[in-house]
C-alpha cells in the first residue's frame, strides 16, 4: 500500500494538471458569473417607478424584477457550470493520468531492464521505437551504456582469463622442470644446474609479468585523477637510461640505433614515465630483427613534449594497429608464447591517460612501428584531458 501511495511522477504530473486544468475551469465559470451579472440590467435605462407586467398577471417594480432575473440567471449559469467543471475535471484528470502513463512507460522499461541486467542479461536494450523525443533520447543513453559495460566487462573478462594464462605458464613450466627432475633417480648435479635455470627463468618471467600488471593498474587508477607524484623529469634521460639497459640486446642482434635525444621537460610521475620509456624501447628491441634499425627522438615544442621511437620489423597492417594497445597483445598477434608479457603498449597508453598525454602508433611500409608519445610540457599549467589514437 506505501508503494502505491508514494509521489511517484506519473502522480505528481497527473495532480499537476488536475490543479492546472480546475483552476483554469474555475476562473472561466467566475468569468462567466460576472459578466451574466453585468450584462442583465435590462431596467437601468428605465423611469425610476416603472412597472413589469408578467405573463401570469402579476405587476412588479421593474427593479425588483431585474434582481430576481439576474439571481436567478446567474445561480443557474453557477451550478450548471460547477457540473460540468466537475466532469471536465474529472475526464481532464483521468486522461491526464493515462498519457503520463503511456509517456513514461519507457522509464518503466529502463527500471526494469537495470533490474534484469547481470553478467548472463547485458546483451538485453531497451529498443524504445515511439515518438523522438527526451524519453526516446534517455532510452537511447541508456542502450549506449550499457553497450559500452558490455564491451568493458568483455574486456575484463579477456584480461582475466589472457593473465591467468599467462601466470600458470611459468607456472607449469617450473613444476614440470622440478617433477622431472626430482622422478630421474639419475639426475646429477648438472641436471639440477640445468633445472635450477629453467626454474629462474620462469620464475623471471612470472615476476616481470606481476610487474608489468601492477605498473598497469597503478597507470590506469591515474588516468583522468590527479597523479600522486608529480616531479619535474626529463623525457630524455629517462630514453637514455633505457637504451642503456638495453645495449646489451642491441649488440646482440646487431641494430643500428640512430638518437636525437633533445631535452623533453614533462611534469609527472617518474617511475611511469620511465617505464613508458622503457616499455618503447623494449618493444622496438625485442620485435626488431637481426640487422635492423631503431630511431629514437625526444624534443620539445614549448607546450609540448614528445618521444618517438621507431623500429624496423615484420609487417603490421594499420588497421590493426588498434588492438596492439589491448593487453595480452603483441605486435597484432595473440599470446602464443612470444617473447614479452604483451602489456607494452597497454602500460604507454595508460601512462599518457595518466599524464594528459596522447600516443601514436604508424605502421612502417616495410615492416615495423613508429610510436609517437606526447605529453604536457613542463611549462604547461594544465594539463588537459587523455586522448589515445592509431593513425
Amino acid at each position: 500500500m506505501s508503494r502505491r501511495l508514494r509521489p511517484t511522477l506519473r502522480l505528481r504530473l497527473t495532480v499537476l494538471n488536475g490543479v492546472l486544468l480546475i483552476g483554469a475551469g474555475a476562473i472561466l465559470v467566475l468569468l462567466a458569473w460576472l459578466l451574466v451579472r453585468d450584462a442583465l440590467r435590462p431596467t437601468d435605462e428605465l423611469v425610476p417607478g416603472t412597472t413589469v407586467l408578467l405573463s401570469d398577471g402579476r405587476q412588479l417594480d421593474a427593479a425588483e424584477w431585474q434582481r430576481q432575473l439576474v439571481d436567478a440567471a446567474s445561480g443557474e449559469l453557477l451550478a450548471k457550470g460547477l457540473v460540468a467543471l466537475l466532469a471536465i475535471s474529472v475526464v481532464g484528470v483521468a486522461g491526464a493520468y493515462a498519457v503520463a502513463g503511456r509517456a513514461l512507460r519507457p522509464l518503466h522499461q529502463v527500471t526494469a531492464t537495470a533490474q534484469r541486467l547481470g553478467e548472463a542479461t547485458l546483451d538485453q536494450r531497451i529498443g524504445y521505437s515511439g515518438a523522438d523525443d527526451e524519453v526516446a533520447e534517455l532510452a537511447k543513453t541508456f542502450d549506449a551504456m550499457l553497450d559500452r559495460i558490455a564491451s568493458a566487462f568483455e574486456a575484463q573478462k579477456r584480461f582475466v582469463a589472457n593473465a591467468s594464462h599467462e601466470l600458470r605458464t611459468p607456472l607449469a613450466v617450473m613444476r614440470t622442470e622440478i617433477d622431472v627432475t626430482l622422478s630421474d633417480d639419475d639426475a646429477d648435479a648438472a641436471e639440477y644446474r640445468r633445472m635450477a635455470t629453467v626454474v629462474r627463468d620462469a620464475s623471471e618471467r612470472a615476476n616481470g609479468l606481476v610487474d608489468a600488471l601492477l605498473v598497469l593498474a597503478r597507470s590506469e587508477a591515474q588516468a583522468g585523477r590527479r597523479l600522486g607524484r608529480r616531479t619535474e623529469c626529463d623525457l630524455a634521460a629517462g630514453t637514455a637510461n633505457a637504451l642503456s639497459a638495453m645495449r646489451r640486446e642491441v649488440e646482440r642482434i646487431g641494430l643500428r640505433v640512430q638518437t636525437s635525444l633533445q631535452p623533453a621537460p614533462v611534469v609527472g610521475d617518474p617511475g611511469l614515465l620511465d617505464r613508458l620509456a622503457g616499455n618503447l624501447i623494449e618493444n622496438a628491441v625485442r620485435y626488431n630483427h637481426l640487422h635492423g634499425r631503431l630511431w629514437v627522438r625526444t624534443g620539445t615544442d614549448g607546450d609540448r613534449s614528445w618521444l618517438v621511437v621507431g623500429n624496423t620489423g615484420f609487417e603490421v597492417d594499420q588497421a590493426d594497429v588498434p588492438g596492439l594497445f589491448e593487453p595480452f597483445r603483441r605486435g597484432g598477434r595473440e599470446r602464443t608464447g612470444a617473447r614479452g608479457s604483451g602489456l607494452g603498449l597497454s602500460i604507454v597508453r595508460a601512462v599518457c591517460d595518466a599524464h594528459g598525454g596522447t600516443v601514436r602508433v604508424v605502421a612502417q611500409s616495410g615492416g615495423g612501428l613508429e610510436v609517437t608519445v606526447t605529453l604536457p610540457s613542463a611549462d604547461a599549467s594544465v594539463v588537459p584531458g587523455a586522448v589515445s589514437t592509431a593513425g
